[in-house]
């Protein structure tokens, strides 16, 4: 008797990969606004190259680039809400 034949392993998935640069909130340039992660100064940091704003937050290890910049267009909106009050 013959073996059965053996199936091949499914193709793997690509994952998409995240951006890592964005649009500046300021300056409104478009990819100007580049995350770094500094783990173990547990530290992010956000800056824009044309117009030299920058922000910086707390982090964790499940923190990627795309969380620190929409925490700061979040701390950008709501500064902005608490002044037209």
């Amino acid at each position: 008797m013959g073996k059965r034949q053996a199936r091949s392993k499914p193709a793997p998935k690509n994952k998409e990969k995240l951006d890592t640069t964005f649009r500046c909130p300021f300056c409104n340039h478009c990819d100007s606004v580049e995350c770094t992660i500094f783990y173990k100064e547990s530290l992010g940091e956000a800056k824009c190259y044309a117009c030299s704003v920058s922000y910086s937050t707390n982090v964790t290890h499940l923190t990627h680039a795309i969380d620190i910049y929409s925490e700061w267009i979040d701390t950008c909106e709501t500064a902005n809400y608490h002044e037209d009050a």
